[in-house]
């Protein structure tokens, strides 16, 4: 299925120049031979993450050199694909530039990317905006706003018949994360073990990275893990669009509230393109096409983010940096 997947403490073995962890291979079979990954919606999924995709273009441009866009493949359920196209070919329009779209697998690629001027403008989450911030003084462009506040927060579900109601009581359990850079789907879930003295690689039983929120969900759902820590907003879009899809896992805990995963740009992006495109995506709302895109996706809007509301996470990174 194009999913890698990494568990503490485990052996490797590689298939077909794959290197992947034993247990894992049972898991990965098992997603395989879910019922659910049979349904035709579901097959994409399986998606190369890697692929860059062109934007066809329906008018006459005016500038050739195109817009470099990456979608973390996180940020947003898999589903939505379609939907980040259709948003960039109405940016491209509007540029009269064309638009390449580049989707990766792991947050730390695309941030590579942009730190390597490969990019120009990124769909990332708000873990990597933090590091990448840090790092090579990535910028804030624009954030989207969901059920009316540009803020998130981690879910820890668990299945719906689970007996487990705490986040004490998934002690010794197999639990989920989705990438190592990801806020709510590693650093909060760390931290809180963080602050009740402990760490994963003990609390848990087994632990897993499963690339991407909704197979996370997945997982709980089909038995495959105890529980999860996983980014609200796309447990709340399965909710309101495809409520099939999380009917057997309940929420046991919902985290503080965070700086949602926002648009980025590299700081040396020319000034003149940093506020064309933040213009378009600023006003897209106010357009009846962009309004229908953005209302697939439940965003309501694009607003300008504020860098201190992504304090809480550099505070947390710093408390379990402390602790090492």
């Amino acid at each position: 299925m194009g999913r890698s997947v990494n568990i503490p403490g485990q052996k490797s073995v590689n298939i077909t120049g794959i290197q992947l962890h034993f247990s894992v291979v049972v898991f990965l079979i098992a997603l395989v031979l879910l019922p659910s990954c049979k349904k035709p919606e579901e097959k994409k999924a399986a998606v190369d993450f890697s692929d860059r995709i062109q934007i066809p273009q329906d008018n006459q441009l005016k500038n050739s050199q195109p817009i470099r866009i990456a979608i973390a493949a996180m940020i947003s359920p898999k589903e939505t694909a379609q939907y980040y196209e259709q948003m960039m070919k109405y940016v491209s329009r509007k540029l009269e530039r064309p638009v390449n779209i580049t989707q990766k697998k792991t947050y730390d690629e695309v941030n590579d990317m942009l730190e390597r001027k490969e990019l120009d403008i990124a769909f990332v989450c708000s873990g990597p905006y933090v590091i990448g911030k840090k790092k090579f003084s990535m910028e804030l462009l624009v954030a989207p706003m969901l059920y009316g506040k540009p803020f998130y927060q981690a879910y820890f579900i668990v299945h719906k018949d689970s007996p487990v109601n705490d986040i004490k009581e998934l002690k010794g359990k197999r639990f989920a994360f989705t990438d190592p850079a990801s806020n709510t789907g590693k650093l909060v879930p760390t931290y809180i073990l963080s602050k009740m003295g402990t760490d994963p690689e003990h609390y848990f039983k087994e632990i897993i990275f499963t690339y991407g929120h909704d197979n996370s969900i997945k997982a709980v759902s089909k038995g495959l893990v105890d529980g999860a820590s996983v980014d609200g907003l796309i447990w709340d879009y399965y909710q309101d669009k495809n409520p099939d899809f999380i009917s057997n896992t309940k929420i046991i805990f919902k985290s503080p509230l965070y700086g949602i995963p926002p648009v980025v740009v590299h700081p040396q992006l020319p000034e003149a393109e940093k506020k064309e495109i933040k213009k378009i995506f600023l006003t897209l709302h106010e357009d009846p096409e962009g309004k229908k895109i953005l209302s697939e996706l439940l965003i309501e809007k694009f607003i300008v983010p504020d860098d201190a509301s992504y304090n809480s996470i550099r505070e947390m990174q710093s408390w379990i940096d402390r602790q090492n």
